[in-house]
């Protein structure tokens, strides 16, 4: 069951928010949401620190408690990381270091995915595509959104829509009536987007953050199941030169409005046996 994957940072002057990992029978992606400098997190360890934290203990309980459900796992793996910095930094802060979770375990029968916020999920079934991916943050702060589209990526207007925006969304951020992204709320697992899929339905399955799902559904270069050919035909790395190669060629945003010029960009590729 070969699983491949390539990560590229979105600038060469800060290190990327986006962590993957995988063994036998099991994959994952996260990636960090970006805090704009003038908002702050309330801690001293940064986005990084904490997908890397959390990611390897994801990785870790996942692969060995395959009884375990992948909620579980997840709300256990939250609480510990929150552990490691509860006493040097302020949980409470509306920024504090989050991640969406992208997460895949292929069992003796069945294939368990887990998804919190906006990373992507493809499953290639008989019947095409199965797309798995947790949006329900899209409902929230949708002035702000649309003012980010108004101006040319790079420039002070931008900055201040994206850090207006960030601002709006923050009070819906782990709320019941909210969205829910990885934080230091254990709570997040619990309504985290699950479920299982018969093992021998399901041939392939890519992974990818949204840096990298935005070839197809921002950019529309193909859909999901060009995607996961071109992902079996010319690998992980291919797809995100196309990803960059787009972005190049709309450095302002004028084509597709974006909050970044060229964004954090993850995706796995994982050929699973049959049961």
């Amino acid at each position: 069951m070969p699983i491949s994957f390539a990560t590229r940072p979105g600038s060469s002057d800060k290190p990327t928010e986006d962590f993957v990992a995988a063994c036998p029978g099991v994959a994952l992606v996260l990636d960090g949401l970006s805090s704009p400098s003038d908002l702050g997190t309330g801690c001293i360890h940064g986005t990084p620190w904490y997908v890397a934290q959390l990611g390897t203990r994801l990785l870790a309980a996942a692969a060995t408690r395959p009884a375990d459900p992948l909620q579980q796992i997840t709300a256990d793996a939250i609480e510990a990381v929150a552990a490691q910095h509860d006493d040097t930094c302020d949980l409470a802060h509306p920024g504090t270091p989050s991640s969406s979770i992208a997460l895949l375990r292929q069992g003796a029968e069945a294939i368990d995915y887990l998804s919190v916020f906006d990373s992507v999920i493809v499953l290639a079934t008989a019947s095409g595509p199965r797309i798995v991916t947790d949006l329900r943050v899209d409902a929230y702060a949708q002035n702000e959104h649309k003012a980010t589209t108004q101006y040319a990526i790079g420039t002070r207007e931008h900055r201040r829509a994206v850090s207006n925006l960030v601002a709006a969304q923050r009070p819906f951020r782990n709320q019941p009536h909210g969205y829910w992204v990885a934080g230091s709320v254990t709570e997040t697992a619990y309504h985290a987007i699950t479920g299982s899929v018969p093992r021998e339905t399901v041939s392939h399955a890519a992974i990818l953050s949204d840096g990298a799902s935005c070839l197809v559904d921002r950019f529309g270069a193909g859909d999901w199941k060009w995607l996961l050919e071109q992902l079996r035909t010319n690998g992980a790395d291919w797809v995100l030169d196309q990803v960059r190669a787009t972005e190049s060629s709309d450095p302002l945003g004028e084509r597709w409005p974006r909050y970044k010029r060229s964004d954090d960009a993850t995706v796995v590729s994982w050929e699973l046996d049959p049961a």
